[in-house]
């Protein structure tokens, strides 16, 4: 397929045009494929996300590094590719991180340099070693290092880098995906160029599929006593929704080894999200210590049927950027998460509440809330579930296409199904019904449902369960509805549902900014 013509200003990736059902707030590359997330730093007030991009066409292949920035993580300007593929080796995967010391000595004069640390992947001799690449322009362009590569064992398979600074032991530390053997290796460094080996973790957890894009952090529980390291590894296929996923693994890094908290092993692989639709996920690097956060952005597809979801003239989505935390639990440290408080930016009406009240009444009250936006945020909770309880809210849209979110009090299973959601037809891997466990708090439930424009993202008892999945409707016409399929139903505690915008029309109060003219662009065919 024949390159599309390079462009020579920043492309503002979101459109509210209907027509396109192009997502509103979820990244899309303006045109072409898109999978992992990667690179993702935080340098001067912005959020620069780089992804895996076929500049080429809507399929894998010719990978490179696709570049975004936003200032609120929601709305992007899409900027020229930082790396392209050069002369057979792809770019691959990898990370990028802010040299405030110039520990690599690739800083200009009074500026800290951003160091992406990636794969390059030859396509001649099918070997994989990881390559180091520098901006002095705030990320605008970037140059390769002359004596790459900087960590090569001679394997076909050995990628996606990440690296941090890791204070106790006063260097970088490198974790990178060994996929055959199911393993992470860590490697460290004190000037980003000299690598040496220090241990491997694996294999664990899910081991069906091979392993990828590893990410390793710190994370405070949630009631601030506990602290613990997270890694998280995707693997492709043995997902919890069948095909890819995205497992975690909670316990202590001590700067040379990480081991797995006693109390989670033997337990089964533990899910960042359990629905179909979230594999790579990593998070920011340098994000400031005055913010606090631990943000991690996933791409929203699944192998057994990306290369063939209906959209045009673009291929891929990523997921709402979430924030993390831990919570203890009766068994161990587990991860929760949420959207970014920024998505409240996007509110644009009142809120309509429902106060409480009976199964049916609540009922009622959301079959009167039309028309329903397509885009929207809604928070509903339930209390006095019996044991024997089941029900379901459904997103219906027109007569006959529905996605359906139940739960089984007597199972503890929160389920999605998409089988009659709209357009499924272009993979037989595509409908189905997709199951998360669920623990009830004193007999209640409380459910956020964030939509988009071929999206649906679920948190289920704050964040403690997310399962994402893509929908594609073929109908305008939505509406909720609640339904039960037993003779106790539960209460509604509460039911609040907010209108979204797209982000490229929130007002100026949004702190992106002038976040369409402000971006220099630098050579549109990449380093």
């Amino acid at each position: 397929m024949s390159p599309h013509p390079p462009e020579d200003a920043p492309k503002p990736t979101h459109s509210a045009d209907p027509a396109s059902k192009r997502p509103g707030f979820h990244f899309t590359p303006s045109r072409n494929w898109m999978n992992d997330p990667t690179g993702m730093v935080f340098f001067d007030g912005e959020y620069h996300l780089c992804f895996q991009h076929n500049p080429h066409g809507d399929r894998w292949g010719h990978m490179s590094w696709g570049h975004a920035v936003s200032r609120d993580l929601l709305a992007w300007t899409e900027l020229p590719l930082a790396l392209a593929e050069r002369d057979g080796v792809m770019a691959f995967s990898g990370s990028a991180i802010v040299d405030r010391d110039d520990a690599s000595g690739l800083g200009g004069e009074g500026s800290a340099a951003l160091v992406a640390i990636y794969t390059a992947h030859d396509t001649r001799t099918g070997v994989q070693s990881q390559h180091l690449a520098f901006s002095r322009d705030g990320g605008r362009t970037w140059s390769r290092l002359s004596a790459n590569p900087v960590l090569d064992i001679g394997e076909r398979d050995f990628r996606d880098p990440k690296v941090f600074w890791h204070e106790p032991s006063q260097r970088f530390v490198m974790a990178v995906a060994w996929p055959l053997e199911r393993k992470v290796r860590f490697y460290a460094s004190r000037d980003l160029k000299r690598w040496e080996h220090l241990s491997d973790f694996g294999p664990a957890g899910a081991t069906t599929g091979i392993w990828e894009c590893p990410d390793l952090f710190p994370l405070a529980c949630d009631e601030g006593r506990e602290r613990a390291w997270v890694l998280v590894v995707s693997t492709n296929p043995g997902g919890p929704a069948g095909g890819s996923g995205c497992q975690y693994f909670v316990g202590e890094f001590d700067g040379h080894r990480f081991v797995e908290a006693e109390e989670s092993r033997g337990s089964g692989p533990l899910w960042l999200d359990h629905g179909p639709d979230f594999y790579a996920t990593v998070t920011w690097s340098d994000v400031p210590r005055a913010d606090g956060r631990r943000i991690a952005l996933g791409w929203m597809s699944n192998w057994q049927y990306a290369q063939e979801v209906p959209t045009t003239p673009w291929r891929g989505a990523m997921t709402l950027p979430r924030e993390l935390g831990l919570r203890r639990t009766a068994a161990g440290l587990r991860v929760v998460q949420q959207p970014v408080r920024e998505v409240e930016r996007l509110r644009i009406e009142p809120p309509q509440r429902f106060a409480g009240g009976p199964f049916d009444d609540a009922a009622a009250w959301l079959e009167g809330r039309l028309p329903l936006a397509s885009r929207f945020d809604l928070e509903i909770s339930f209390a006095d579930i019996a044991p024997r309880t089941r029900f379901a809210l459904e997103l219906r849209c027109g007569s006959r296409e529905r996605t359906i979110i139940a739960f089984d009090a007597e199972l503890r299973r929160l389920s999605i199904d998409r089988t009659n959601s709209g357009r499924t037809d272009f993979h037989p891997a595509f409908a189905g019904r997709f199951e998360a466990p669920v623990e009830l708090d004193a007999r209640r439930l409380s459910l956020r449902l964030i939509a988009d424009h071929g999206s649906l993202e679920l948190f289920a008892q704050g964040g403690a369960t997310a399962q994402t999945l893509l929908v594609f409707p073929t109908s305008a016409e939505r509406r909720l509805a609640l339904s039960t399929r037993s003779d106790a139903t539960p209460r509604v505690e509460a039911i609040t549902l907010r209108a979204l915008a797209a982000a490229t029309s929130v007002g100026a109060s949004n702190a992106a900014g002038d976040r369409h003219t402000t971006a220099t662009p630098g050579d549109p065919r990449g380093a």
